[in-house]
């Protein structure tokens, strides 16, 4: 089955959903994606930790059960997991940041890492049947500066404690599933778990810093040249709607009679067209807002970046059916928008709505076609 909405509706509508990290840029369009689908969400997550939020500014809390907590805090997570009997779980809180993680090493690998641990413990403990997406990250793998796309077998490491530590979260989930969950003895345990590792993801309602969509809206709305470190740093885009259709594709399968079959790594990026500089999705996006300019502002002494990075998604391709719709241009142009009706004010229901929207749209047949 490919990504359909009929499917997808099918799949969530009523069931229990654990979703850690909906206070978050990917999180709250998630939440908001899986509530339209009838789902009963209960998110785990810290407060938001940017200023705007989408789940302050959407209302992401208006749609779901917010509980604010540690993925770190194992206790929680039992007495969560207890409560909520979740049917299916879509693991999502971390530290989301390259850059941030030279700042806080260790803080980054125990809520990447140990976060991840202790919420599959958590599941082990309590006895818990359920579909598990962990979502790691494409920095997970060993980047030699390839040109072709990585594979789901090929290396994990990481230059950066952020990339080492979903890679090492990876290696937590193999781990996890080898000794307690072995998709062989599902019948047994009833935990079907797969890892999922995304592009560099743009949307409306991302506000991290650090990241160029986000730096460059608000230099945009400041009318100030966007700054741009690694103009010619090429990264797998792709619109939010992208990755997120993925995770609830596999969570779907996991679901299924096949589940065993799923219970192992994917990618999800975008089309390998969309794989471009940073330069020109940053013109691209100057272009959908309709003034402003660009400027390289590299950095002295600044932290490691990779130049190349690029996703293999054949797999997804060949045994999920899922191919992404949306090309970089496209992408560019829905985010821009969503930033646009913000400006304009729009909040609460009317952003949330247009979230939703943009989802629809995205789930129309046909879309595939703008993936070029």
């Amino acid at each position: 089955m490919g990504l359909d909405s009929r499917i997808l509706r099918s799949a969530y509508a009523g069931k229990r959903v654990l979703l850690t990290g909906h206070t978050g840029f990917k999180g709250g369009w998630l939440a908001i994606w899986l509530a339209s689908l009838k789902a009963d969400v209960t998110g785990f997550a810290l407060a938001p930790n940017t200023e705007p939020s989408l789940f302050e500014d959407a209302g992401v809390a208006d749609v779901c059960r917010h509980e604010r907590g540690d993925v770190r805090d194992l206790d929680r997570l039992r007495r969560l997991v207890r409560e909520v009997r979740p049917e299916v779980v879509f693991h999502l809180a971390a530290q989301p940041l390259v850059r941030l993680s030279y700042e806080l090493p260790l803080e980054t690998l125990e809520s990447n890492t140990l976060g991840t641990a202790k919420l599959l413990e958590a599941i082990r403990l309590e006895r818990q049947p359920c579909a598990v997406v962990v979502v790691t990250s494409d920095k997970c793998y060993e980047n030699r500066e390839r040109v072709q796309g990585y594979r789901e077998d090929d290396a994990l490491g990481g230059h950066d404690v952020y990339s080492m530590s979903k890679g090492a979260a990876e290696l937590v989930v193999q781990s996890w599933r080898r000794s307690f969950f072995p998709p062989g003895r599902l019948a047994d345990h009833g935990v079907a778990i797969a890892t999922a590792r995304a592009g560099n993801v743009i949307g409306g309602g991302d506000w991290a810093r650090d990241r160029i969509v986000p730096d460059a809206i608000r230099a945009l709305s400041a009318g100030y040249p966007v700054p741009v470190r690694k103009p010619g740093a090429i990264r797998p885009w792709q619109h939010v709607s992208e990755p997120l259709g993925g995770y609830l594709l596999l969570g779907a399968k996991l679901l299924g009679p096949d589940a065993p079959r799923y219970c192992e790594p994917w990618n999800f990026g975008p089309a390998p067209q969309s794989a471009r500089p940073v330069a020109e999705v940053v013109q691209a996006a100057v272009e959908a807002w309709g003034s402003g300019s660009w400027s390289p502002s590299p950095q002295a002494n600044a932290p490691h970046e990779a130049e190349v990075l690029r996703l293999s998604i054949d797999k997804a391709f060949a045994r999920l059916g899922w191919w992404p719709r949306w090309g970089l241009r496209e992408a560019v142009v829905r985010t821009v928008a969503w930033y646009r009706e913000r400006e304009r004010g729009a909040r609460g229901k009317a952003l949330r709505d247009l979230t939703e929207a943009q989802i629809v749209d995205y789930l129309q047949p046909g879309a595939e076609g703008k993936a070029a």
